[in-house]
C-alpha cells in the first residue's frame, strides 16, 4: 500500500499541491501536517508511520524536507521504515529505497547534508572566534551601563532617618526601566 505524507510549514502555505501530487502517485491514504520547525510535533506523520507498517508498504513524500528537517531525524525515520520493510519514495528527488540505486542515492544525500551541516558549524565557530579576537562577545548588551550600576548600588545602600533602606529593589528597577532580577544581578557583582 502507498501511504502519502505532506507537510506545510505555515498557515499561509496550502497543502493542496502536495495532496494532488501524492494522489497522482497512487497513494491510497494521505496524511497532511501543518507544522513549523524541526522540533514541532507532527501527529499526521505519526499516523502515516502507523499505517505504513507492513513489509512492501511505501511511504511517499513530495520532497525530502517535508519528511524531516534534520539529518538525524531523516536517518532515524529511514531506519525505522527499513526495519519494517517499508520503502521510502521521494517524488521530486526520484528517490525510491526499494531499489539499490535509491538506497545509495538516499545515503549520498544524507552524507552531503551532514557535510553541509559540519561546514556551517565550522564557519560559525570561525566567525565567533574572529569576533572574540576583535573584542566582541555574543549575547545581549547589558541592560545597565557602569554609571547606572553605580547609581543603582548607591540607591540600594542609601538609608533613611530610621536606618532602613530608602529605596526598594522594585523602586530602583522602575527608575531604570528594568526588572528586579536585573538589579539583583548587578548588585551581586563586585
Amino acid at each position: 500500500m502507498r501511504i502519502g505524507y505532506g507537510r506545510v510549514s505555515t498557515r499561509d502555505q496550502h497543502p493542496e499541491a502536495q495532496h494532488d501530487a501524492l494522489r497522482a502517485a497512487g497513494c491510497e491514504q494521505i496524511f497532511l501536517d501543518t507544522a513549523s520547525g524541526k522540533l514541532a510535533r507532527r501527529p499526521e506523520l505519526d499516523k502515516a508511520l502507523l499505517s505504513a507498517n507492513r513489509s512492501g508498504d511505501q511511504l511517499v513524500v513530495t520532497k525530502l524536507d517535508r519528511l524531516g528537517r534534520s539529518l538525524e531525524n531523516l536517518i532515524e525515520l529511514s531506519n525505522t521504515l527499513q526495519e519494517r520493510g517499508v520503502d521510502l519514495v521521494v517524488l521530486d528527488q526520484g528517490i525510491d529505497t526499494s531499489t539499490p540505486a535509491g538506497r545509495m542515492f538516499f545515503q549520498i544525500i544524507g552524507s552531503i547534508a551532514e557535510f553541509e551541516h559540519a561546514l556551517m558549524s565550522e564557519r560559525t565557530r570561525d566567525g565567533l572566534a574572529a569576533a572574540r579576537a576583535r573584542g566582541r562577545t555574543g549575547g545581549q548588551k547589558p541592560k545597565l551601563g557602569p554609571r547606572q550600576v553605580k547609581l543603582a548600588r548607591e540607591m540600594y545602600e542609601e538609608k533613611d532617618a530610621d536606618g532602613k533602606r530608602a529605596h526598594t529593589v522594585e523602586h530602583i528597577a522602575q527608575e531604570f526601566g528594568v526588572t528586579r532580577p536585573t538589579i539583583y544581578r548587578h548588585l551581586a557583582k563586585p
